[in-house]
């Protein structure tokens, strides 16, 4: 069973992440308003011509390393090694729960962010939650 749960979980975030990194680097405006309303959007975008400049860079990269990810994502889904399938899961049950945990002392105190950071914290939450299910598995399936 576990077997076929970890190239399904990592084809799966796979797709998110490339999917966002993608509209992050193209469609970060739309993006922005599509998840923040209009009025935010401008917010986030910069008051001057040098901080937009600056912001629109800071997310290219961002997109960019999401959809890199994406891409190591779909690489790693076509490993068989069940120790290292175990390993990679419980880094990224840690790297999404440090997430969570990032934006609920870090992102909740901005302002224009502060009514979106739980929704994001859930979004984390069922992330980790879906490892934690492969690693469930794989503990039942080595202890029956």
């Amino acid at each position: 069973m576990s077997s076929y749960m970890f190239p399904i979980i990592c084809a799966l975030h796979s797709l998110i992440a490339t999917t966002c990194g993608s509209l992050i680097m193209f469609y970060l405006k739309e993006i922005y308003v599509l998840g923040h309303g209009a009025e935010t959007a401008k917010k986030l975008s910069g008051s001057t011509p040098h901080d937009q400049l600056l912001i629109q860079t800071s997310n290219s990269f961002a997109g960019l390393l999401l959809f890199v990810v994406g891409l190591l994502l779909f690489m790693v889904a076509f490993v068989k090694d069940k120790e290292f399938q175990s390993f990679f899961a419980k880094g990224c049950v840690l790297l999404h729960v440090s997430t969570a945990v990032w934006r609920v002392c870090f992102e909740r105190r901005v302002e224009v962010l502060a009514w979106d950071w739980p929704r994001q914290v859930i979004g984390d939450f069922l992330l980790a939650f879906s490892w934690i299910l492969f690693l469930v598995s794989i503990w039942r399936e080595k202890y029956d």
